[in-house]
């Protein structure tokens, strides 16, 4: 898609994106594509390894606000919704991206994940979700939009994806859940489920090329999707153009969810 054909229909929208890593990221494609649309942007690193690949990205989209957020330090989240209400007084979008299992629970089989690493993939994949969504609907005092990220495996079973299946299936239960409570505020809530994607996230899955292969193979469009698609997807529906559309699951993987 060419950037330059998309209408500035985020002008001066408040969009916190949490979760870039690198330019390949989910959430990178998020906050660029709302960059595009004129949002202005707040972005997140989460450790000092990582400041240096997202520094240059919040740079070059001209971020106003770059923050440290690692969901599992107490007080890291709180602090930085500080920042935001300081700075900006309040918040149209949050974008949540993140998510998280140890490697040994998250390669073995669900039979074999450990009861602390299917605690810490809930807390930092689904629960920070809600620690976040109760932090940004005091900002969102004109109605807001949040997304977070899921796939499939929520919803069916995907070799290899183990532990995080009934993880996302949670969080795609909270996006629901989480719609029904902040409606009435005119928050929309929107669970995103990407096709498989080569970020650094997905490099932890064994098997992933095998994965790849078999969505652009079920894929009625016969392509992979890219981040770039995932971004302008939530751009819109964070537009006043969807503004009556929230709680559902938002397939973005070219319609291999369709076939079996």
């Amino acid at each position: 898609m060419n950037d330059a054909a998309i209408r500035p229909i985020l002008t001066g929208r408040k969009t916190l994106v949490v979760g870039v890593a690198n330019e390949h990221s989910i959430a990178y494609g998020c906050a660029k594509a709302f960059r595009t649309a004129g949002a202005d942007l707040a972005l997140t690193w989460l450790n000092e390894k990582a400041r240096p690949h997202v520094e240059p990205l919040a740079r070059e989209l001209e971020a106003e606000i770059v923050e440290p957020l690692d969901v599992g330090v107490p007080g890291q989240l709180e602090a930085l919704f500080d920042v935001v209400r300081q700075r900006w007084g309040r918040l149209d979008h949050l974008i949540h991206s993140i998510a998280f299992a140890p490697r040994e629970d998250l390669q073995g089989g669900l039979l074999d994940c450990s009861a602390s690493g299917f605690a810490t993939a809930m807390d930092i994949s689904c629960h920070s979700f809600i620690r976040m969504a109760k932090l940004a609907a005091p900002l969102m005092t004109g109605g807001g939009c949040l997304f977070a990220m899921s796939y499939f495996g929520a919803d069916r079973v995907v070799p290899n994806y183990n532990v995080m299946g009934p993880v996302k299936a949670a969080l795609e239960a909270t996006c629901r859940y989480l719609s029904y409570e902040l409606g009435p505020q005119g928050i929309r809530v929107h669970a995103i489920s990407p096709g498989p994607l080569k970020t650094r996230a997905a490099s932890g899955l064994k098997d992933f090329d095998v994965m790849l292969s078999e969505a652009e193979r079920k894929a009625p469009i016969g392509e992979l999707v890219d981040i770039m698609d995932v971004g302008f997807a939530c751009a819109y529906l964070a537009s006043d153009f969807a503004h009556r559309i929230t709680g559902g699951t938002i397939y973005v993987d070219g319609g291999a969810h369709v076939v079996a």
